[in-house]
């Protein structure tokens, strides 16, 4: 196993501070950049005990860049400066170049997204410098809610006496059943999400094809078999795999045992080691066509 540690590093993208923790190895395969989720850390990738992204992707051979998305981390006091969707994709890249300026690469860049995370993974992906990297693994997102998701979530744009409530319902659909985690993850990766992010979650499924329909790289989607926010199971499945009509290769996939946070959950180094698999596809395929 490489030797690594996992600190914080801040790089400067246009005045504005973007952090990120790093795993790297001396010589990687390739590597892999990670987008986290609403209201949460780059800390979701990297939980104690837990599987962590971070170590086992490093274990491997990948460096891995846990990124603090735009409004998170040392970017969270420049939320003002975020309400631009090309803003957004412009400074994750940012960060992601100076991060690597001076680290190998290997064979490229493969991108992760979860949940709230994969709205910008995707929008990377179908831009411009789409087609440099080599390949996209998007998780715990989906085209059509499920009907109680889409009432808390309603719900939780209002205010009145049953906020509460509310907030009780989306816990255990973000965050259940309790047997499927070790403890209580959020308590360590909690975050205020910036304001951007509500009407990200409007405009979502309005985008959502288009965007796809533009990334030209292999795909790899994961939903839990628990998964509680977004319609799942094989049709829920198939469905977000056919919006990806320019990629290469699409594969979808359902995590045993897991809920909404695959990476946080009993089965996360499961689901960690089945994305890591994708990559090292993805590094194959690259040289292939070098």
């Amino acid at each position: 196993m490489p030797v690594l540690t996992c600190p914080e590093h801040v790089v400067d993208v246009d005045g504005v501070p973007m952090s990120a923790l790093v795993a790297e190895v001396p010589e990687p395969r390739a590597v892999l950049v990670a987008l986290h989720g609403g209201a949460v850390t780059s800390r979701y990738f990297d939980a104690p005990g837990q599987g962590s992204l971070l170590w086992a992707g490093a274990a491997v051979g990948f460096t891995v860049i846990a990124l603090d998305r735009p409004g998170y981390g040392s970017s969270a006091p420049h939320g003002d400066q975020m309400s631009s969707p090309a803003r957004r994709v412009d400074l994750a890249y940012g960060a992601v170049d100076r991060l690597l300026a001076t680290r190998p690469r290997g064979a490229g860049v493969f991108l992760m997204g979860h949940s709230m995370g994969c709205v910008l993974a995707v929008r990377m992906a179908a831009g411009r410098r789409g087609r440099e990297l080599l390949g996209l693994e998007i998780a715990g997102i989906g085209r059509q809610p499920q009907p109680l998701a889409a009432a808390v979530m309603g719900e939780r744009m209002q205010d009145g006496p049953g906020r509460g409530r509310t907030r009780t319902a989306l816990r255990d659909i973000l965050w259940g059943p309790d047997y499927l985690y070790p403890g209580d993850g959020a308590a360590v990766t909690t975050s205020a999400a910036p304001a951007y992010e509500g009407g990200e979650v409007r405009r979502w499924m309005r985008d959502f094809p288009g965007l796809a329909a533009r990334v030209r790289v292999p795909v790899h989607y994961s939903l839990g078999d628990h998964e509680k926010v977004w319609r799942s199971g094989r049709a829920g499945l198939a469905e977000v795999a056919a919006l990806f009509t320019a990629s290469p290769r699409v594969t979808a996939d359902e995590q045993a045992e897991a809920g909404h946070n695959l990476s946080l959950g009993l089965s996360a180094m499961a689901y960690h080691l089945k994305v890591l698999s994708f990559a090292e596809e993805c590094v194959l395929a690259r040289g292939e066509t070098a």
